[in-house]
């Protein structure tokens, strides 16, 4: 720099001392602003990093920098937010501007590999910066590997929290950790994993820890809990129209019916009409606001994907999902967790099932009533019986107990097995006088596994075995073969056996019961029952009893919260039966039925092409015409 030869000597010497002062530290979100560009190949908007684009990240970023006296940053969230990058920015700042150890935890290491590959090599070779700092991996000793980055002061080390070994692989300053509520309870035998690779910081008195993470399930959410401990900040944006501010919430968007896209967001203070694409001045003017007084060195953030920039995640998204969610209600979760970004609440304390008595039917035993469309059964196993429920299924899940069988004997002897044959081969009257078959029978093979196997093969098709399975990821999981004979070796061509999360299967059933019955008047009106709806006929006490057995409880294991599903009383036979028959209609396809397929059952059954009515609470056969069940021949609930 050239000095003008007026200067004094103060002037001189203060521009002197200017020239020798190192550049001033920036934050993490002026870093990535500067510094920051997105490669094609990982993102769909490449180009330079904005923090304009999801404002809501810049104070996130901040509370990592090392101006910053926040020690740990939680931050639960939905999908299509930027939560990921915002932990790749502060890796690359840590690389360019404050070197130091650093240690990055997927929920694997197959996807600690994944992401390296997918996202920080991307990350280096886009940003010129560090792209300088970071060695070419084809170098010899260039201690840039996919797990391990090495640079001046410092090294990214990439693992798994599947991985022992890769959490106590090193000491480490900076700590990120990414979907921790994907990550196992347990992990080796060496305990929580977010517990071990918290003890890799201990040594540092200035370290930073960041969580991440769409949560899960209530009470047992990692991202959850640490969120709790913090000052639990939302961000809060203002209206458009009056300018009050607010916490963006579900319940305040409003569509047309079968048009989720054309949805609205409604203001709660003026009731305007807020349009998407008017989201991205209302983040730009957006706070963070504090909820609780936390510990000062906590800070915590909760956002949903409502917020999501415009062109990534839109309101008609939202509601589009929504209304999904409520076709298929596995997908509920999914919703809850992934567009809400709140935790998923099991239902697992059991229905009143005096409530459920008082609401029969006047269902006839045998008949199918107007609305069921297809019949699966499902057969619980025990020493001197087997119990078999046959449920009708309609549009939407609801569902219709249809009978209740104990076919007595000794169930290691052929005769009883001859009796399952016979009622798998009886068909029962539609209320359109068709004669209608058991499309699919489930049958448990926890009880005399070797007799459950030499029946189904003779059966065919229209027989499934199942099993209970609670780490199966579906309510029903792909099958195996693993028929065992008598000497105990694999049977070549044997049962297929399909794994059934029954946990999953008992959860669902129970929101279903408890859905409230419309009213006579509403039903009169045109309002159809709930999806999911659960009809039963005059059956005994019992029988709701058994359906009400079990509830979710919660168990303490090796110090770590466990839900475990356990009996309230003796019998449950009639639980587990309407939990292999949910999975029988879900083998044959009723998770994923659409309109076409409906239609086609619907021809087939004879329903004739009249606009929608409300389901009759039974049958409505013209009088005379109603066919007549068969006499009885067996025992059923409503002897007891």
């Amino acid at each position: 720099m050239i000095l003008p030869t007026n200067l004094t000597a103060e002037e001189i010497y203060a521009a002197a001392a200017a020239g020798a002062r190192p550049d001033p530290l920036l934050t993490i979100s002026q870093w990535a602003d500067r510094y920051r560009w997105l490669s094609q190949r990982a993102s769909a908007e490449h180009g330079r990093w904005r923090t304009e684009r999801t404002p809501y990240l810049r104070e996130i970023m901040d509370c990592l920098s090392p101006s910053s006296l926040i020690e740990r940053v939680a931050f639960m969230k939905g999908a299509q937010i930027g939560g990921t990058e915002c932990g790749n920015n502060w890796m690359g700042y840590v690389i360019h501007q404050a070197p130091g150890p650093m240690m990055s935890v997927q929920p694997t290491v197959e996807m600690a590999k994944r992401n390296s590959k997918q996202r920080i090599e991307p990350l280096i070779e886009e940003s010129e910066v560090l792209r300088k700092l970071v060695r070419d991996p084809r170098s010899r000793d260039s201690g840039n590997t996919v797990l391990s980055k090495d640079f001046p002061g410092g090294v990214l080390v990439m693992t798994g929290a599947n991985s022992a070994v890769g959490l106590r692989s090193m000491a480490a300053r900076y700590l990120f950790l990414d979907e921790v509520d994907a990550y196992p309870g347990d992990v080796e035998g060496e305990g929580d994993p977010i517990t071990l690779a918290m003890a890799r910081t201990r040594t540092f008195a200035r370290r930073k820890v960041f969580l991440v993470s769409t949560p899960k399930i209530t009470g047992m959410s990692r991202i959850e809990a640490a969120y709790e401990e913090s000052d639990q900040r939302k961000y809060w944006v203002p209206c458009p129209t009056c300018r009050e501010f607010q916490i963006l919430k579900f319940a305040q968007l409003r569509w047309p019916k079968g048009d989720p896209q054309s949805a609205v967001y409604v203001c709660e203070q003026c009731g305007q009409e807020i349009r998407n694409h008017q989201k991205q001045s209302m983040l730009a003017r957006g706070e963070w606001r504090a909820g609780a007084k936390g510990d000062a060195r906590t800070a915590g953030f909760h956002i949903s994907s409502l917020y999501s920039p415009v062109g990534w995640f839109s309101w008609g998204d939202a509601a589009k999902q929504f209304e999904q969610s409520q076709k298929n209600s596995s997908l509920l979760q999914v919703f809850v967790n992934t567009v809400l970004g709140e935790t998923w609440t099991l239902l697992g304390e059991a229905p009143d099932w005096k409530a459920l008595y008082d609401r029969r039917e006047d269902l006839k035993t045998g008949i199918i009533p107007r609305g069921g469309l297809f019949l699966t059964a499902g057969a619980d196993i025990q020493k001197d019986r087997i119990e078999v429920e046959v449920v009708a299924w309609g549009r939407g899940k609801e569902s219709w107990s249809v009978d209740y069988r104990v076919l007595e004997g000794d169930t290691s002897r052929p005769q009883v097995w001859e009796k399952l044959t016979g009622l798998l081969n009886e068909t029962f009257t539609s209320a359109s006088g068709l004669e209608v078959p058991i499309t699919q029978l489930a049958v448990d093979s926890g009880y005399a596994a070797t007799e459950v196997y030499q029946w189904a093969r003779k059966q065919g098709h229209r027989v499934v075995v199942i099993k209970g399975d609670s780490r199966a990821a579906a309510l029903l999981g792909n099958p195996a073969p693993i028929e065992i004979g008598p000497l105990g070796a694999k049977i070549k061509r044997g049962v297929k056996v399909w794994p059934v999360n029954s946990g999953m299967a008992k959860e669902e059933l129970y929101r279903w019961l408890r859905l409230e019955r419309p009213t006579d008047e509403d039903l009169q009106q045109g309002q159809s029952f709930p999806p999911g709806y659960c009809h039963f006929p005059r059956y005994s006490e019992e029988y709701f009893k058994q359906i009400t057995a079990e509830q979710l409880v919660t168990k303490i294991v090796k110090g770590y919260r466990r839900h475990e599903w356990q009996k309230m009383r003796e019998r449950n036979e009639a639980l587990d039966c309407r939990v292999y028959a949910r999975a029988a209609a879900s083998r044959i396809g009723l998770d994923r039925y659409q309109e076409k397929h409906w239609q086609a059952i619907e021809d087939r059954m004879g329903v004739p092409k009249t606009p929608e009515t409300p389901t009759p609470a039974a049958p409505a056969a013209p009088a005379g015409s109603r066919p007549q069940p068969r006499p009885a021949r067996r025992r059923t609930w409503g002897r007891f």
